[in-house]
């Protein structure tokens, strides 16, 4: 799959174009557009169980497994010098966000800001299923500051700095998480291209984003690890070994089809009838991808149901 079908890091490989910048990006997207900030004030990092899900969810998901599979084709060595210059500059703004964190929830209604932090999730996950949802669906930047305006208090404005080590200690795991998930992706990026359709997962982190919002809304008040469980459920049926030798297959047939060296006659009448497929053949056989979803989708009616 080229990272251009996933519309979350499309948007940004427009704007950035080399892939370790992409990368770096799609990491850093959380705390540049406030979100990783709203789920701190939502309680998400309470328990450790929340850590996991945010960091898998947040800092890694679809963007970045897509980023990598797709887009970066060094080494393993080479990906993970990446990562961790990436890291290097992730885990502590994770937590200096973490360190003005008291500040802001000083100044706003936890309760009513805890409700767009829950919406902003869902619009992210909208936006990562669906192409086309995400051209109506605000940024997620303009949700949290709508949340903020309409949560703010001034009055309770406390000015002086409430450093909370262990907020901060929280953060800078949680990110670090996501910089362990981007790492274990790249280790196995050898293996793993060719082998995932990250169409599928892609799909499924944002059913995963749109679970893990449920419990942030109060629509579901349960602690189990539900968006964990999904994601989880989701990189399994992503993976597809089977994949990368249905291309081979796909090959080898191809292969068969063409004209030995020096067959001068297969080759005219290859030439007369169009090659060795007909156009009719060409129309009913479906497009085969790399194994990370490599589809060309033209018209609305040949995308996927989610696009």
């Amino acid at each position: 799959m080229s990272v251009s079908q996933h519309p979350v890091a499309l948007d940004l490989q427009q704007r950035v174009g080399d892939p370790a910048r992409l990368l770096a990006t799609v990491m850093a997207l959380p705390l540049l557009d406030g979100l990783f900030v709203a789920l701190l004030l939502a309680g998400t990092l309470d328990s450790p169980l929340g850590m996991l899900e945010t960091g898998l969810l947040v800092f890694g998901g679809s963007a970045t497994v897509a980023v990598i599979l797709a887009e970066m084709d060094e080494g393993p060595r080479s990906l993970l010098r990446s990562i961790a210059l990436i890291g290097a500059v992730l885990i502590p703004l994770a937590a200096l966000q973490a360190a003005v964190a008291p500040v802001i929830e000083s100044v706003i209604d936890l309760a009513v800001f805890q409700r767009f932090a829950g919406v902003v999730i869902l619009a992210i996950a909208a936006q990562t299923a669906s192409a086309k949802l995400g051209e109506y669906l605000p940024r997620p930047g303009i949700i949290i500051a709508l949340g903020l305006l309409g949560s703010l208090r001034p009055e309770a404005l406390v000015l002086e700095l409430l450093i909370d080590v262990e907020l901060m200690a929280r953060a800078a795991v949680t990110a670090g998480i996501g910089v362990t998930f981007a790492a274990v992706v790249a280790l196995a990026a050898p293996t793993l291209r060719g082998a995932v359709d990250i169409d599928r997962f892609r799909f499924g982190s944002s059913v995963a984003l749109g679970v893990f919002a449920l419990p942030i809304l109060g629509v579901l008040n349960t602690d189990a690890p539900i968006a964990l469980a999904v994601l989880l459920v989701s990189a399994l049926l992503a993976y597809r070994p089977d994949l990368s030798g249905a291309d081979a297959a796909a090959d080898d047939s191809l292969l068969h089809k063409l004209p030995a060296v020096g067959d001068d006659e297969a080759v005219d009448r290859q030439a007369t009838d169009g090659g060795p497929e007909s156009a009719a053949d060409a129309e009913q056989s479906p497009s085969t991808g790399n194994g990370t979803g490599d589809y060309e989708y033209g018209d609305d009616v040949d995308r996927a149901p989610w696009l």
